[in-house]
Parts: C-alpha cells; structure tokens; sequence
C-alpha cells in the first residue's frame, strides 16, 4: 500500500501570496510595547557624547537625556533603562547608592517632566568601581557577600528616587534575596525586579564598555558571569532567580543564546527578557554603512527571532528604530 502523496494537493505557498493572508497567519508579533531602550547618562550640562563604536548612541547629561526620554516617548518607546556614568568613583561602587547620584538626577529629572516614562534601573557597581568590576574587591577576586550589601543599598536608594523597576546585572549569587528583602523593609514591596539571570562572559559586550567606561581593569568576569557552553547552567540561575523572588528573568546577550531564550520561556513559562547587545547592535551598523546588508531588514528579523524564541520583552539600541518602524506599518 503506498501513500498518497501530499504534493499537489498540499501546497505551502498558498498562505503566501498575499501579505494580509501572510499577517493573518503569522506566528510572531512584534510590538513597540516589548522594547526598551537603554541610556547612558552622564556629568554636565547640554553634554552629548557620540558613542564611536554604538553609532547613533550617546553619553547624555541629564537635561539631553530627558530630551531624548521625550523622543522615544513620541516614537512609541515607553521604557528605557538608565546607566549611570558617575563624576567619581570608589572601590566597591558606594557612589551608586548616594542620594544624588547621576542616574537618581536622571530619574527625579525625568519624572518631573514625563511621569509616564517607565524607567528600569541598572543595578551594578562596574561603572562606578575604580577597577570596573561588578562588586568589591577582596584578596584579588570579586567578594560575592559583601557586594550584595552595596547592590541592596543602591536598589533602594534607586527606588526612593522614583525609579519604577530594578535591575541587577552583576550576576552575584543570592543578590536577587537580599535585593528583595532590602526593598520590601524599606517600603518597596510593589518595586518589580527584572534579574539579568543568565548573562554570559560574552564578547559581544565591547562597544558597552566604551560607553560606560567599565572595561576590567585587570583580568575578566568569567568567575561571575556565565560559560557561553553552558545551557542548563543557565536553567539552574533562572531558576534560583524565580525562587529568590525575580518577576522577570532576564537573558544576555540574544542572539547567541536564542536556545536559552527558548528554554527558559518554555520551562518556566515567566516573563523572559533578552538583553540584544551592544556588539550585537554595532555589527548591524557597521555592516549597514558598508552596504553589505540592508539594515532595517536584518534589525527586524533579528528582532523576530528574538520574539519568536520566547522573549517577551527586547532591550535594544534599535528600539527607537524599530518603533518606528512598526508605527508606520
């Protein structure tokens, strides 16, 4: 007995001919809604600093940042998420939970003018540390402990300046507990945090540390951040971060690691945000001006891809980009 052969009677390209059938039966939306933009704020005033390496991307004083903030907000972009570049710095980063610190300023200053904006802190020491580690330095290696209590401090002190979530990025064990547990006794049960729980030693993070001034100054961070081979590693972090009180699970970078996406959606079935990186964005612009892509055609597919491995959530350089993008359609 043989089968009946599927071909004619079966063809695929029926669904494609059209693009109303083709958005009809697409399987992936994208929406402004899922993006954030990150920011970097700085010292000074009327300050716009070109990030050479992050083309379109600035260093912005606080006055130029609320500007942009009015920009994205207008595009469609309704969250943004602020790294601080501070005047000084200090070996454990304790210039980041100062009440007037820079990205406090940026936060009072851009609710002051556009309450709506939904902003999502960085919580890390990298950019406020002499040595550009994450957390305070013991014996010559990162002390996991004792960092916590500056990451804590800094939440808070984020959370009294009106931010409206928290984001801990330094990949220190049991931070996302101590984080929570800091914010509820100081009154911020309803502060949401958004865990960077499997973030990779990756190489893709160059261009950001122009940007933040942030690189190591000696060795690297692969004692903290994760192995780029390892998968169920990753499954064991997102996991503890749930259990020690994440609301959003966080994955970075994207592209590289669109199988942890994938597997952290579908075995935790969570909000899941992935972080599209720095060199990520940068290899899309510098392969656009040499005219070897079309840009805007591989920004959107690379934002599909994302969405269609199960992030709910893109943090992206594109992202004003893409809104407007997707405004016009």
């Amino acid at each position: 007995m043989s089968l009946r052969p599927l071909f004619p009677d079966t063809r695929m390209r029926r669904l494609r001919y059209s693009k109303v059938v083709r958005d009809m039966v697409a399987e992936t939306s994208l929406s402004a809604d899922d993006l954030i933009m990150p920011l970097f704020v700085c010292p000074g005033e009327k300050v716009k600093n070109p990030i050479k390496s992050m083309p379109g991307n600035d260093q912005l004083s606080v006055d130029m940042l609320v500007e942009k903030c009015k920009e994205l907000h207008a595009a469609g972009v309704k969250s943004v998420l602020l790294f601080g570049i501070p005047e000084s710095k200090d070996e454990d980063g304790s210039v980041a939970t100062h009440e007037h610190g820079i990205v406090q300023k940026a936060t009072r200053a851009i609710k002051e003018v556009l309450p709506e904006m939904y902003i999502i802190a960085d919580i890390c020491n990298c950019e406020y540390t002499t040595h550009g580690h994450c957390g305070t330095i013991i014996d010559g290696d990162v002390d996991n402990d004792s960092t916590l209590v500056t990451l804590s401090a800094q939440a808070v002190s984020l959370a009294e300046a009106g931010v409206d979530m928290v984001a801990p990025s330094d990949m220190m064990d049991g931070r996302i507990a101590h984080m929570r547990a800091a914010l509820d006794e100081n009154c911020f049960e309803k502060m949401p945090i958004m865990a960077y729980s499997a973030k990779y030693a990756s190489g893709f993070y160059g261009p950001f540390r122009d940007a933040a001034d942030s690189a190591p100054q000696f060795g690297d961070r692969s004692t903290y951040q994760m192995d780029p081979r390892n998968s169920d590693e990753a499954i064991r972090e997102v996991e503890m971060d749930i259990a020690e009180g994440a609301d959003i699970v966080m994955v970075k970078p994207a592209l590289s690691y669109l199988d942890v996406i994938y597997r952290t959606k579908h075995e935790f079935n969570t909000p899941v945000a992935a972080y599209n990186v720095s060199g990520e964005f940068s290899m899309v612009k510098a392969a656009q001006e040499r005219d070897w892509i079309d840009g805007n055609r591989v920004m959107m597919e690379i934002m599909t891809s994302i969405k269609r491995a199960g992030a709910d959530i893109i943090i992206t350089y594109h992202a004003q980009e893409v809104a407007e993008i997707l405004n016009k359609k």
